[in-house]
């Protein structure tokens, strides 16, 4: 592969054209750009999307991660020791992240350690694609992927879709992550059938970098507390106690009780912003 890259070098000016031409497409330019907040600061950056859509363009690279070891850890739960890496192969500039994957899945209830290999696969590509994006960007010019983001920019403001079609994507999106109508006109400060092209552009930012792991809603949004979990518990155990004292069943009233599972709001057709 080396040999290839050094007998067929990239022309920089075709290959800048073509990631350029890459950015100006909307599908590509709604995904390519992620943001978020440090020290109260907006934060913009290049997505993982957009960083492999640099790296096709500049060509002659070898991008990837490599799953070196695997091990248990003192709580019992497996790990993997994973190696990112971009490889310029024709400038033989190399940049390398070594990290650890716990095989542990987080949820609303706690958690489980992780068996399947299917999963422990997804888990690993997961967080190596984080790694994998800061090692292209480390390689590639500077210049190269500031270029790519204002192109993006630029296709963004003039796809920038208002109509109502539209807004419902967005609402349904972001409901995903827990994000309700009210909450996003909350943080615009206006109803949403009045969102500016503008805002519609930072709401993309928002929610590539809420699929990606970026940031969590509660960065952007206020999330309230949930209350009524505690409320219910409180209705349940009064009336166990009650059940205990009168000798009867301790079991809770369907309608008290907790529901046995959650819908996936992943299981169907995901929406997405377009």
């Amino acid at each position: 592969m080396v040999l290839i890259a050094k007998r067929f070098p990239r022309d920089p000016v075709r290959s800048m054209d073509l990631i350029l031409q890459a950015a100006s497409r909307p599908t590509l330019a709604e995904s390519s750009l992620y943001s978020y907040t440090r020290g109260g600061t907006e934060i913009t950056g290049p997505s993982i999307r957009l960083a492999e859509a640099i790296c096709q363009g500049w060509g002659n690279m070898d991008v990837g991660f490599k799953e070196v070891a695997r091990g248990i850890g003192p709580d019992k739960v497996g790990y993997s020791e994973v190696l990112a890496f971009a490889w310029d192969m024709e400038t033989n500039a190399r940049k390398s992240i070594a990290f650890r994957v716990r095989h542990w899945r987080d949820t609303k209830k706690g958690g489980y350690a992780l068996t399947d290999e299917r999963d422990i696969y997804e888990l690993v590509a997961n967080q190596a694609s984080r790694r994998g994006r800061n090692c292209i960007l480390s390689v590639v010019p500077g210049d190269v992927v500031e270029a790519a983001q204002r192109q993006c920019e630029i296709t963004l403001s003039a796809h920038a879709d208002t109509s109502p079609e539209a807004l419902k994507k967005l609402v349904a999106a972001f409901a995903e992550f827990g994000v309700s109508k009210e909450q996003i006109e909350q943080r615009i400060q206006r109803r949403i059938e009045t969102i500016t092209p503008a805002q519609i552009i930072s709401f993309k930012k928002i929610y590539s970098s809420l699929r990606d792991g970026m940031s969590s809603s509660k960065d952007w949004f206020d999330v309230p507390a949930d209350s009524g979990a505690p409320e219910k518990s409180k209705k349940v155990a009064e009336k166990i106690n009650d059940a205990i004292r009168k000798g009867g069943d301790t079991t809770a009233a369907p309608s008290e009780q907790e529901p046995a599972s959650r819908p996936d709001l992943m299981s169907g057709q995901s929406a997405e912003l377009e």
